[in-house]
């Protein structure tokens, strides 16, 4: 492999591509001492869709062979500040809104029956909300359960409000209750697409890949994560609806050699929404193009995604090539020590799928997207095939 385009949709984070590129800095370097490489990641590029930076890489000891390539960010970093920016109150008011709405159009059920993991990972920050705020009302109307003077409420109003806010909420934000609450409503926008803003950041995301498309390269890898995952279909699947062949080139439209890669993939979240026909069609779309090479990767431990799901089956395309499945274990990418001190925080196990590894497994993200290897034998690779 000598040239490559990455074109990379992350979960839902609050990071900007800024931050994205510094993070990807910290991973490669840890990832290159893992595995021998010689790894040069030069700084982040604005254009007016998209960020990119290029990266140098080079198997110590394995001769003179170089691979470039250019890793492109389709980050929502702005979507997220929205969501999370909003006073405590509308936060609460449209986190419920939007789970009420997932309820009703299916999702909660799909979720209970194909994975009752990632049913429970719904439920969770709902009902622990519904705790605090429930808490908070007997103790406002502590008073009045007992049957003392009304005037009472003056000082017990204020102890329950009090209680939620320096009390509940910073025990909630050690499970980051809140941000949950927007990656729900995320969650319902990417299923309805009845938000203005998702809808233009779509077609934005949608621009920087045609305009990425127009690097040559002997293999074009879309990576995703966690939401992210639904991002990128929405996108890709919209490109090709536009255009069959925009994975053709030249002037003898040869095919591109494309993989999509779902990390940790949360596509489910969404398509399983009775209204989410647009995103259901996008899946088909890619599983069926003869261009892309769709692989999969799920682990056992990562409770907020679809283990062993067949995505394009679920999404109504039983019919349709499958994605390749491929099965990593966060406990081989990681040193004992590291692997204990996080094993029991689901978010941070969840976030591994992008981060760097301290120890050889059978997948590693800095090495798919700057190694000389194609995307394509990650669905079978092994440390001792390197």
């Amino acid at each position: 492999m000598r040239k490559r385009v990455v074109l990379h949709f992350p979960g839902f984070e609050p990071l900007d591509a800024g931050m994205h590129h510094a993070r990807y800095v910290r991973s490669a370097a840890q990832s290159a001492k893992t595995w021998n490489l010689d790894l040069q990641t030069g700084e982040l590029q604005r254009t007016a869709k998209t960020a990119y930076f290029d990266i140098t890489c080079r198997v110590r000891d394995a001769g003179d062979g170089v691979t470039q390539s250019r890793f492109y960010i389709f980050d929502h970093c702005a979507l997220v500040n929205s969501l999370n920016g909003k006073p405590l109150p509308r936060r609460i008011l449209d986190g419920y809104r939007s789970a009420l709405r997932i309820v009703t159009q299916g999702g909660m059920a799909g979720y209970l029956r194909h994975a009752w993991r990632f049913g429970l990972f719904f439920l969770f920050p709902f009902l622990l909300v519904a705790v605090a705020l429930g808490l908070t009302a007997v103790i406002a109307a502590l008073p009045a359960l007992l049957g003392l003077n009304m005037l009472h409420l003056l000082w017990s109003i204020p102890l329950g409000l009090a209680l939620f806010r320096y009390a509940f909420l910073p025990f909630m934000a050690r499970f980051h209750t809140l941000h949950l609450f927007a990656d729900w409503e995320m969650a319902d926008a990417m299923g309805n697409l009845d938000r203005p803003d998702v809808n233009a950041w779509l077609a934005s995301c949608m621009e920087g890949v045609r305009e990425a498309l127009t690097e040559d390269a002997d293999e074009y890898l879309i990576t995703s994560h966690s939401m992210g995952s639904a991002v990128a279909t929405h996108v890709i699947g919209m490109l090709l609806a536009e255009n069959p062949d925009v994975f053709r080139r030249g002037a003898d439209q040869s095919d591109r050699k494309v993989s999509f890669v779902t990390l940790g993939g949360a596509i489910l979240q969404c398509s399983m929404l009775r209204p989410a026909t647009t995103l259901r069609e996008c899946v088909g779309r890619i599983a069926r193009s003869p261009q892309i090479f769709w692989l999969e990767v799920q682990c056992l431990t990562d409770s907020i995604h679809f283990y062993k799901s067949r995505v394009v089956a679920l999404a109504g395309h039983e019919d349709a090539p499958q994605a390749t499945l491929a099965f990593i274990r966060v406990k081989r990418m990681m040193a004992p020590e590291r692997y204990n001190r996080i094993k029991r925080d689901f978010l941070r196990v969840h976030r591994q799928y992008v981060l760097g590894s301290e120890a050889k497994s059978n997948f590693d993200f800095t090495l798919m997207t700057a190694g000389p290897l194609p995307a394509a034998r990650f669905a079978s690779f092994t440390p001792e095939s390197f």
